[in-house]
């Protein structure tokens, strides 16, 4: 069976991409007076890149600004950030960005998009902040000092925006200081999570309920998390994951290496303090762990005991059995400090056989396979290896469909909003509120840039949207990288490039000597010396059809002629089709 050629892959052509910020702004019908406007500019078709614009008549608040890692489809890519096009021209009117927490999905966009918005004012607690800043400071130096901002160090705090009051309620997540927001504006009230979990036993505090939030003045709109939506799992209780990863630490014959997110301080800190007890030294390896711990005990959320914390290059110095090391790396990130000890090119530490290994974390959706890859790895390399699939060492920051329902029932919502990940999630979970009693009408399930809409009698989605192609950052690059250039890519990745240099008498318009051809990805040239010698052949005819026996002046129709004909021809040959680049020479 003839293999057809091969177009742009659906799914990136469906998304759209933004070559840059510089697109021709979207006429949108202008907004009623006294309207309340919600639009996510990303966060509602994907898992990552949550930005959500709030706008009553002139006055804006922006809710996060995050990133999204990229897919397998998106080779080259670094992150994926939120498309701000809507907002221009509508800088000033932005009274402040809130960030609900410090994870890269919710603050990883920061530095360019703050930037690019002239450095509104920035509201979050004290961790969040600081991570921030230290985002801004990695990204341009000095930038941090531009930040007007805002610390909100007693959940009790209000804040007048304008039109909107903002205040704040306790949350339970997977990073300390994350926070959920209330956003009262004269036609609703909203009320957001941001990233959530019901813990049923938590450690050091009592457990969170929401009944509070139904008496937010009404009408009120829950925009709730659905990423838990499709989860039937009755959730890992904190008391559960740290009592097991204890137990694995007192019981291990050699070192323990837990590999978690760099983001999990209170995991950290309680590993810290076991580790204290049991007279066990701990090393931290990774920049951004040891950079997060660091800003966690400037701020008093960490007491590190004395003694505890050890370099990673004097863990030699120790017996193995009284060794913690807790690194970066569960998701195979190419640089983190697991896969690099896995790979054998960390300088102080490899793993032998007798050491534990604990996967303290959750796969990223859209990382599975590559966290595979690195548990396949590290089974080969130690015989005692811990993942939730096998033992709960890992409790989630995100809940579960018992805790959706939980919430829905203890505020009472007057409308629904499901945010946060994929469409089908996002469905789910409305589903969930039709369970519920919540009225379909009064569900609206959005794309990235739909606009909903809120008045004093209803609420509506409105047909049109904003823009949100998608912005890539490559590099120093930011957007800068569009359909074509990612198209090019992916060409590039499947089937190489051939090159053919072709040297053309500008008086006869004939092929002197045989074109040069260059292959990469294609072929491997030495053993594909038929095919080569028959491609020259092909060039030298297309170019003698073309080109005539006298002078010309249109070379670029000679190039297409080469670029169409020798690609028709190599498919025949091949069935692949290479990204063909023709170079004319005229002598």
């Amino acid at each position: 069976m003839q293999k057809p050629r091969r177009n742009y892959n659906p799914r990136q052509t469906a998304r759209k991409t933004a070559p840059g910020f510089g697109e021709p702004k979207l006429e949108l019908t202008p907004a009623k007076p006294n309207t309340l406007r919600i639009i996510p500019l990303g966060g509602c078709e994907e898992v990552g890149r949550n930005m959500t614009v709030f706008e009553y008549n002139q006055d804006i608040v922006v809710l996060d600004m995050g990133l999204q890692f990229p897919e397998e489809d998106m080779p080259g890519i670094d992150y994926v950030i939120p498309n701000t096009e809507y907002l221009k021209g509508k800088e000033k009117n932005i009274k402040a960005v809130i960030f609900s927490h410090g994870h890269l999905d919710h603050i990883g966009a920061a530095p360019i998009l703050l930037k690019k918005l002239n450095y509104p004012q920035v509201i979050g607690r004290p961790l969040t902040m600081e991570m921030i800043k230290h985002r801004m400071e990695d990204f341009e130096k000095g930038s941090s000092k531009k930040l007007k901002t805002l610390y909100i160090k007693d959940l009790k705090d209000k804040v007048s925006l304008g039109a909107f009051a903002l205040s704040f309620f306790q949350i339970d997540h997977a990073i300390m200081d994350a926070v959920g927001v209330i956003l009262e504006t004269p036609v609703a009230s909203i009320l957001h999570p941001g990233d959530w979990t019901i813990e049923k036993d938590p450690i050091g505090r009592d457990v969170i309920h929401y009944n509070h939030l139904a008496n937010v003045k009404r009408p009120t709109i829950l925009m709730l998390e659905a990423l838990g939506a499709v989860n039937t799992k009755t959730p890992v209780t904190e008391q559960e994951m740290i009592g097991n990863i204890n137990k694995l630490i007192g019981q291990a014959p050699g070192r323990t290496i837990i590999a978690t997110f760099s983001s999990q301080i209170e995991r950290i800190k309680q590993i810290l303090e076991f580790a204290n007890h049991a007279g066990k030294k701990v090393a931290l390896d990774g920049f951004s762990m040891k950079l997060n711990i660091e800003l966690a005990t400037k701020l008093g959320y960490v007491n590190i005991p004395k003694g505890v914390i050890i370099p990673v290059d004097k863990i030699a110095d120790y017996p193995d059995n009284k060794v913690i090391i807790i690194c970066t790396g569960a998701q195979g990130e190419e640089m983190a400090a697991l896969p690099r000890i896995i790979a054998g090119n960390h300088k102080y530490i490899t793993i032998k056989k007798e050491d534990t290994i604990i996967f303290s974390s959750s796969v990223i959706p859209g990382n599975e396979r590559t966290v595979q890859r690195v548990k396949d790895n590290i089974y080969r390399l130690s015989d005692n290896v811990y993942h939730n699939d096998i033992m709960n060492v890992h409790a989630s920051g995100h809940t579960n469909i018992e805790g959706i329902k939980q919430m829905l029932a203890e505020v009472k919502p007057d409308y629904f909003i499901p945010v946060y990940g994929n469409h089908f999630m996002l469905k789910e979970c409305a589903r969930i509120a039709y369970g519920m009693g919540i009225l379909k009408h009064k569900v609206f399930v959005p794309d990235n840039g739909s606009i909903i809409v809120f008045d004093q009698q209803k609420g509506e989605i409105l047909k049109e949207k904003v823009p949100t192609n998608y912005v890539f950052v490559d590099g120093l690059g930011v957007g800068d990288v569009g359909e074509i250039v990612l198209r090019d890519r992916q060409m590039l990745a499947q089937d190489g490039m051939f090159m053919i240099v072709a040297v053309i008498d500008r008086q006869t318009g004939q092929v002197k000597g045989s074109p040069d051809i260059i292959s990469r990805g294609f072929v491997y040239l030495r053993e594909s010396k038929d095919l080569l010698a028959q491609t020259r052949k092909k060039v030298i005819e297309i170019v003698g059809k073309s080109a005539g026996h006298g002078k010309t002046e249109n070379w670029s129709y000679v190039k297409d002629e080469i670029r169409n004909k020798v690609g028709d021809f190599l498919f025949v040959k091949t069935e692949r089709r290479p990204m063909i680049l023709p170079v004319v020479i005229e002598v």
